[in-house]
């Protein structure tokens, strides 16, 4: 049995794991994302040398933000400013002297959830990954679909609201009204400010659904504005790709009020949709959580290596 090691790299911390070639994470930890490159690839090094003094390990998954192409070379880096430009594979393979391969992060957790997950069995279907940002893996017949530059699933580029011809187009795009950091928790800490301009903010996106859920007047609206963002945003995602399910994930998904205020919303939207509400039982997608949640980061990372096993065992 092939195991190896898998990185999630986010902007304020990184996880790792050991991972079997059936998907199963042996040991995982995390550590606090560095500032510089150097030492982030140090702290990344460590922990893989460190594990293989216990496994025999075939290969390196990361999973990464941002822009990547597929021979794991950076584009973006997301908010890790020293990735831009960077060819994360090659360098950290001359380090661990190992295969290494770079997955996008929300193309890591549509792969993982089509070989462990909510997708199995699915050829066509999309990721949303909701967090500071949003981002996405599309799947069109069994493989993720990049784009020309590996862009595409930049869902948080896009504009679905109206916009101030004077003010950066990019404050109205989805990143600001459909992401949980960005969107939710800011836009209610904005409007709680207005009313007290010594108000301390709340960080807890789940405080700020609670209560909106409970009708408080402020977080109410602020709430209802997040879901009808992303409900528009799933709409526009099943008349662009047609998928068989669009999968929610981030830590968001977890919470079963959320999911369902989602639905009730996302199905109003399509019953006021006359197209889209014409086909809506026989040729339209559905709308689930993704199954992984915190460890599809890690499982989707390895998962070109082991199907790159895989081939040349057949």
């Amino acid at each position: 049995m092939k195991q190896f090691f898998a990185f999630d790299i986010g902007g304020t911390s990184i996880k790792w794991g050991i991972v079997t070639q059936q998907g199963r994470i042996l040991s995982k930890g995390a550590f606090k994302t560095a500032k510089k490159r150097e030492e982030i690839l140090g702290d990344m090094a460590t922990v893989v040398i460190e594990a293989q003094q216990t496994y025999t390990l075939s290969g390196v998954g990361i999973s990464a933000p941002g822009i990547v192409r597929q021979d794991g070379y950076m584009i973006t880096g997301g908010a890790i400013d020293e990735f831009f430009e960077f060819a994360l594979a090659s360098s950290f393979q001359k380090i661990v002297h190992l295969p290494v391969r770079v997955e996008n992060d929300a193309n890591a957790a549509a792969l993982a959830e089509h070989w462990l997950g909510n997708a199995q069995g699915i050829s066509n279907y999309i990721c949303v990954v909701l967090g500071t940002g949003v981002g996405g893996g599309i799947v069109c017949n069994g493989d993720i679909y990049r784009g020309a530059h590996g862009m595409a699933g930049e869902f948080g580029w896009n504009i679905t609201r109206d916009y101030d011809r004077a003010n950066k187009l990019e404050d109205y795009s989805l990143n600001w009204s459909a992401s949980v950091v960005n969107g939710l928790v800011k836009r209610y800490n904005d409007s709680m400010q207005q009313i007290d301009p010594d108000w301390s903010d709340e960080e807890d996106a789940r405080v700020v659904l609670t209560r909106g859920f409970a009708n408080d007047p402020i977080a109410a609206p602020v709430v209802n504005e997040f879901l009808e963002s992303i409900a528009i945003m799933l709409l526009n995602l099943f008349a662009q790709f047609d998928p068989t399910v669009i999968l929610i994930g981030g830590g968001i998904s977890a919470n079963h009020e959320f999911m369902a205020h989602l639905q009730a919303k996302v199905t109003e939207f399509i019953s006021r949709h006359h197209s889209l509400n014409g086909i809506r039982d026989i040729a339209l997608g559905y709308v689930a959580p993704t199954k992984l949640r915190n460890d599809s980061g890690l499982i989707g990372a390895v998962y070109p290596l082991v199907r790159s096993v895989l081939v040349t065992e057949k």
